[in-house]
């Protein structure tokens, strides 16, 4: 009997490519897309009943990512989380970079930050709001990076084509 292992290719190609995803995860896929690509998350959270906006989580804690499913957005993935140490943006490795290095990073790629917040928890938090994208750090190190679908001003999703 043969058992089928998921493929997990997404776990070898983690560029994040801003506005479109991760790898072969794109935002706007359907549910039954990423689990054909990941297979099934190890668990799976909905949203508080007072959160803004509805929403489930994919866990998939072993190649640490999570994904998002808006809602209102017909349950399409429109956000991932990570801290998978194989991270890279604009073809760099950033897991483990200072907030200085990241900030050159991305200013050499035409971005500026829009906010440097120090949360209560110690970690700081770099924003790019424009391009959706929150990095985190804890003693100046990059741990996780959140990031999602464009948003346009007038607040509609930008769903990569």
């Amino acid at each position: 009997m043969q058992t089928s292992q998921p493929q997990h290719s997404s776990t070898e190609e983690n560029e994040i490519v801003l506005g479109t995803g991760m790898g072969p995860l794109k935002f706007g896929a359907t549910q039954d897309e990423v689990r054909a690509l990941m297979g099934e998350p190890e668990e799976i959270e909905e949203s508080e009943d007072d959160d803004e906006f509805e929403h489930q989580a994919w866990n998939y804690l072993e190649e640490g990512y999570s994904l998002y499913f808006d809602r209102e957005d017909d349950f399409r993935l429109s956000c991932i989380e990570t801290d998978h140490p194989g991270l890279r943006i604009f073809g760099q490795p950033i897991h483990g970079k200072s907030v200085d290095e990241i900030q050159e990073l991305m200013r050499q790629n035409g971005l500026e930050s829009t906010e440097v917040e120090r949360m209560d928890t110690g970690e700081t938090r770099l924003s790019y709001e424009k391009e959706m994208i929150d990095l985190y750090f804890d003693e100046d190190q990059l741990q996780f990076v959140n990031f999602g679908v464009f948003i346009s001003d007038d607040l509609e999703v930008q769903w990569p084509s």
